[in-house]
């Protein structure tokens, strides 16, 4: 990948001052240690955004459903499942 953006930003002396003792004493560029901290951004924020929007249509699934009558209330499943608690523990 070609390297021809310049990215400039402003921080503190005493940061920059620790950021870039940390980047000798582990022998490496600090243009790669931040290249590095992009990316694992870049991805953390996509990871986050796609979650956001599964749930997003998790959310508006289970709102299709209810207003079609598909729902269940939390008693009757609750009853559902020790029945099938009570089967599995009648069988062991």
């Amino acid at each position: 990948m070609s390297k021809l953006a310049v990215f400039t930003m402003k921080l503190e002396p005493e940061l920059r001052d620790q950021f870039m003792a940390e980047c000798e004493a582990s022998h490496r560029p600090a243009s790669q240690i931040v290249r590095e901290m992009m990316r694992e951004f870049v991805q953390a924020q996509q990871h986050s955004r796609e979650y956001d929007e599964f749930l997003q249509r998790k959310v508006d699934a289970s709102r299709a459903s209810i207003r079609a009558g598909r729902e269940v209330s939390n008693e009757d499943l609750e009853a559902e499942f020790a029945a099938r608690r009570a089967q599995v523990d009648s069988q062991g």
